[in-house]
Order: C-alpha cells, then structure tokens, then sequence
C-alpha cells in the first residue's frame, strides 16, 4: 500500500512566531512522503519565513488572504478538499480564535470550513503556554476532536529555556501519518527487534555486523502509525516515533533476555534484529597487545531467537522472521521458514546495490507459511515495513476468517 499520506491533500497553516521556521522542514517531510501539500501563512508567519520558500517545497503556491487569490472562496475550497488541516506553529492567538469561532483571516476561515482531522501544534514562551486561557482553549479544542501535539521542553527564543517549544517536524509528521493511516493495527501489542548485535572480544574490540537497525526502527514507527501499542528492543542509538516504547540492547545475549520475557503478551514478533550467530567464547578483560601476536578467537553458538520464539508460539500470535542472504534468497529463505516456525520470513540479498545494511533502501522477498510470496522492489524502508505489515493483517485474517486481525484471543 502507498505511504498514509502519500495522494493525500494536507492543508499546511504556518502563524507567526519563530518556530515558524520548523514548518518549512515539516512541509519538506510531507511532500516527500508523496502529500499534496497547500500551505496557507498568516500575516505574522510572512514576518519569520518567506512565501517563495513554501511556494518552492510546497505543491501549489502559497496563499495568504482571502481576498487575493484566485477563488472568491479560497477557505471553503482549502476547507472542503483537504483530508487533514494541519497548523504549525499554533500561537496562542491563533488557538484562541479557532477555540471561539472566530474568522478574521483565510487560516482561521478554513479551520471552520472544513470537516476534515485537525491538528494544531502550539509554540510560545512558557508563560503564554501555561496560561490558564490558553489552557482553556486547547481543553476546548480537544473536546471537539482536534489533535494536539504538545510542546516540547528546550531553549525559546530570546535564550529562555521551558516548555513551548514546537515539537519536532519528525514527531509531527508522525501525528499526521498516523490520523490517515489505516487503524488495522489497533488493539494489538507489536514487539520489535532491530540494529546488529555486538559481542565483546576485549574492552576495545567486538564481533558484529553491519546491519543500523533502519529498518527495524521503521516497522516499529509504521506499527504505531497504524495503532498498534509497540515495543522496541534496539542496538541502535535512533529516532523512534511517539509512543514506541524502547528497550536497548547490545548483545544477542541481552536482545534475548529482552525478546523472551516480552513475546508471551505480544500479538506480533517481528524479528528484523541482525542477531549473532556465535561469539567469543572468551571475554579478555584486558585489551588484547598486538605485540602478543593474533590472538585464537574460539566461538561459541549464541541462543537462536527466532526458533526459541517458533517453539512457545501461542495460539493467535504471528512470527516474522528476517533473513538476510547473499545466494540462492528463495530457497535459503524457505528452508529458514520451515526450519523456525515462523508464519512469515522477510528475506533480502544484502550482496546487491543498495540493499539493506545500512542503506535507506531494501528490497525484500515476504515468504509465508501457506506458501504466499510477494516480491517487494527496492524501496525505502518505510514502504518496505507498510508491506510487511500489510501481509501480516492479511495473515492474520486469513488464518481465522472468523478472527478479526486486531483480535488478541
């Protein structure tokens, strides 16, 4: 499926205060989600950035009035076609007005106008912020359905420092993403692994892999886009969406205290985690001197995750496996289904251009157990993670017809 915004109309407004700057960033991010993005700035916003700067990044030119433009009634045109109204900043004013009913500018106008989710994310100084009234309105604002991303703590402008500060643009994007993206997975715990695991030789040096958890990271954000309560267990230091709860990781020892005492209460188990396969036998607790010569490494297996996890599988829970090759991908990939109990392995050639370690793309074969395959072109990772999500709700569903795929029995 395409990403929740992608072909979607999103009616950015920007009202001036000097987060305005931020939503020049937040409109970059929605429109290379694939969004048709019409940005409508306030007079005060013209005061911080400039119309040519949205009417470049955005997908139609800027509009600021209401007498200026080409419609007679540009607010219920922006109004009635938009399938999400987004305002960032939000000043204090501007919430006040919208909270009253109050239609003094195109903006404003257009947030009555439309029927469409509205997400307001406020920024002013700390003392504007926990101003009873303003406390009010977002109260008000709340109870009519509108979507508020709160401010987050930080430096203000002027050198003060507290709450007020506008969420940042991949937090917001995120709001929006998941207000249009299909609830399929609402109701359902989602347990994550990503980012290769590192075992210790010495204090100074590991064996490990290549694998940055990317991809991991954008299935746990594109589950909790689509209403899935998830945990994440990561060795890697990134981003995650809001909501994700994060559990750190280092070695495939940890990654399996961690897995292992969370799978029995997840509806789903998405092993993305380049877990290793053997580690030293030994720890040195000294870094080892070159002037000792090579030093003779003696592995040992680590605990296969996914087959412990294959094993204890409870009735109504869904495994997915990953599987990264280099040869025979199809067959390779098979043999790890059958062999681990998963219901699904998603498999890539780590060998070919631009695929998976490290990179921003991956192109995946998803195997299932009732011998479904879907071929998923190179793409980035957010996409690949939407289709891989996509075929476990259809799993799910096609396991029990009579199991709705948020079912948790």
């Amino acid at each position: 499926m395409p990403a929740a915004v992608a072909g979607r109309r999103i009616v950015l407004g920007v009202t001036g205060g000097i987060a305005a700057y931020k939503a020049v960033e937040v409109c970059r991010r929605l429109v290379d989600a694939g969004a048709h993005v019409a940005p409508v700035l306030t007079e005060g916003a013209t005061r911080f950035v400039g119309e040519v700067t949205f009417s470049a990044l955005a997908s139609e030119p800027v509009q600021t009035s209401l007498w200026d433009e080409a419609s007679p009634i540009p607010h219920t045109d922006l109004g009635q076609g938009a399938d999400l109204v987004l305002v960032a900043p939000a000043t204090a004013r501007l919430l006040g007005a919208y909270a009253a009913g109050i239609s003094d500018d195109l903006l404003t106008a257009t947030l009555l106008a439309t029927r469409a989710p509205v997400v307001v994310c406020p920024a002013m100084h700390t003392e504007m912020w926990e101003h009873p009234a303003v406390q009010d309105n977002l109260r008000t604002l709340a109870e009519r359905g509108v979507t508020v991303v709160p401010p987050a703590e930080g430096r203000l402008a002027g050198g003060d420092v507290g709450a007020g500060r506008l969420a940042e643009p991949a937090d917001i994007v995120a709001t929006v993403e998941r207000l249009l993206a299909p609830q399929d997975l609402a109701g359902l715990r989602v347990l994550v692994t990503a980012g290769g695991t590192r075992e210790p030789l010495d204090p100074v040096r590991f064996l490990g892999n290549r694998s940055s958890g990317k991809q991991g990271h954008a299935l746990a954000d594109e589950a909790a886009a689509r209403g899935a309560k998830v945990t994440l267990v990561t060795t890697a230091d990134r981003p995650v969406a809001g909501g994700v709860e994060v559990v750190p990781a280092e070695t495939a020892a940890d990654m399996e205290q961690a897995v292992l005492s969370r799978c029995d209460a997840a509806d789903i188990v998405v092993m993305a985690a380049a877990v290793a396969d053997f580690r030293p036998a030994t720890r040195h607790d000294q870094k080892i001197k070159k002037a000792g010569g090579p030093p003779e490494i003696v592995l040992e297996p680590t605990t296969d995750i996914l087959a412990a996890l294959g094993r204890r599988k409870r009735p109504g829970q869904t495994l997915v496996g990953f599987a990264a090759e280099t040869e025979e991908l199809r067959a390779n990939a098979g043999a790890k289904l059958a062999a681990k109990g998963a219901d699904l392995i998603v498999a890539n050639d780590v060998s070919a251009p631009a695929v998976g370690f490290e990179h921003d793309t991956n192109q995946v074969l998803i195997m299932s157990g009732s011998g479904i395959e879907r071929d998923i072109p190179l793409s980035d990772k957010r996409a690949v993670a939407r289709a891989v999500l996509d075929v476990v709700v259809s799993s799910r569903a096609t396991h029990d017809p009579d199991l709705p795929p948020n079912s948790t029995t």
